[in-house]
């Protein structure tokens, strides 16, 4: 007889993690470049005892540590990393053929900060330390349009909570999004998780990189929306 686990199964945020077939050049990326970039410790394989890892051993220092959920094709996460190389940039995506154009975007840029975690970025809050991270992007996140799946959208306790725990004081968080009632119900829970909201409305950020989801929804004539929250 199989013991109970109370603990329910975990609802993806996240859409399919598969795409078009990739080019050989996409799967030379992945076979060469994605093991020395991957964290370790982060996989319920790699570490069933969901043991915290420590944020200096990734980028061999102390330095400041940023978070992006679901990079997508990866064009912010190497624009941020190079225009800030004194940080470590971890992005997590369970889409693999996005991790595939990131690692390419990656040996074209030339950047060193950056590591990857092909996965769930569940896993990877699972073992970060409590206020490690010093500052997390939600750019472009799978929009749920249906009522019935606004639960599995990332902006809900089961994401927020633990985003909170890993944020450092003062941390600052950034949603952008084109989908109206994402931010509707961005606006409604994330301070709910205990983050306060700075500034939400048209206007990106200074140093803000455009996303091909982004270019996508101003082709299609969907408005961005962007906002900031500290923890």
């Amino acid at each position: 007889m199989t013991e109970f686990d109370p603990t329910p199964p975990r609802r993806n945020f996240y859409g399919r993690r598969h795409g078009k077939t990739l080019r050989q050049s996409q799967k030379g990326y992945l076979a060469e470049d994605l093991g020395d970039l991957r964290p370790r410790g982060i996989t319920l394989a790699d570490n069933p005892e969901r043991r915290p890892i420590d944020p200096a051993a990734i980028f061999g220092d102390d330095r400041p540590v940023w978070l992006e959920v679901g990079f997508g094709g990866g064009e912010h996460m190497v624009a941020m990393a190079a225009r800030y190389p004194e940080i470590g940039i971890i992005g997590c995506e369970p889409f693999i053929n996005g991790v595939a154009m990131l690692l390419g975007k990656i040996r074209a840029a030339g950047v060193t900060n950056l590591s990857v975690h092909p996965g769930d970025a569940r896993d990877l809050m699972d073992v970060l330390p409590d206020r490690s991270i010093a500052r997390a992007f939600l750019n472009y996140p799978d929009p749920w349009p249906k009522a019935r799946h606004h639960r599995r959208r990332f902006v809900t306790p089961e994401h927020l909570v633990p985003l909170h725990r890993v944020m450092a004081p003062g941390a600052e968080f950034r949603v952008a999004t084109d989908i109206p009632d994402y931010m509707r119900q961005t606006l409604e829970e994330v301070p709910k998780a205990g983050f306060a909201l700075v500034s939400e409305g048209p206007e990106a950020w200074g140093d803000w990189r455009s996303t091909r989801y982004e270019q996508k929804a101003l082709r299609e004539g969907r408005v961005p929306h962007y906002a900031t929250f500290h923890r």
